[in-house]
C-alpha cells in the first residue's frame, strides 16, 4: 500500500525556518515527480513546489527565493526547506507523488505567527 508520510510542521515566528520531510513507501520513488502543495484557511489547495524525476524544479511565485525542494532517492524522501516564513505561508502542507497515478500524504500543519 502506497504511503506518503509528512513530518516537520509546527509553529514558527515570522522570518523563521522549517524543513518538511515526506517519506514514501511502496513506489519506485526515483521515477515519480514529487511535489508539495498547501491549503490555507478558506483557500483552495495550491502547488508550492515540484521536483521532477529528471531533476527540474518549479516553484510558486509566492515562495521563489525562500523555499527549496529537494529529494533523496536512496531514502525515498522529499524535502521542503522553508526560509523567511511569512504569516501567509500558514497552511496544511501536503506531499504529492505523480507518475501514471498520483498519491497524497495526510498533510502537516505549518503555522507562522508571532
Amino acid at each position: 500500500q502506497v504511503q506518503l508520510v509528512e513530518s516537520g510542521g509546527g509553529l514558527v515566528h515570522p522570518g523563521g525556518s522549517l524543513r518538511l520531510s515526506c517519506a514514501a513507501s511502496d513506489i519506485t520513488f526515483r521515477l515519480y515527480d514529487m511535489a508539495w502543495y498547501r491549503q490555507g484557511p478558506a483557500k483552495t489547495r495550491e502547488l508550492v513546489a515540484r521536483l521532477r524525476s529528471g531533476g527540474s524544479a518549479n516553484y510558486a511565485d509566492s515562495v521563489k527565493g525562500r523555499f527549496t525542494i529537494s529529494r533523496d532517492n536512496a531514502k525515498n524522501e522529499v524535502y521542503l526547506q522553508m526560509n523567511s516564513l511569512k504569516p501567509e505561508d500558514t497552511a496544511v502542507y501536503f506531499c504529492h507523488a505523480r507518475l501514471r497515478m498520483e498519491y497524497w500524504g495526510q498533510g502537516t500543519q505549518v503555522t507562522v505567527s508571532s
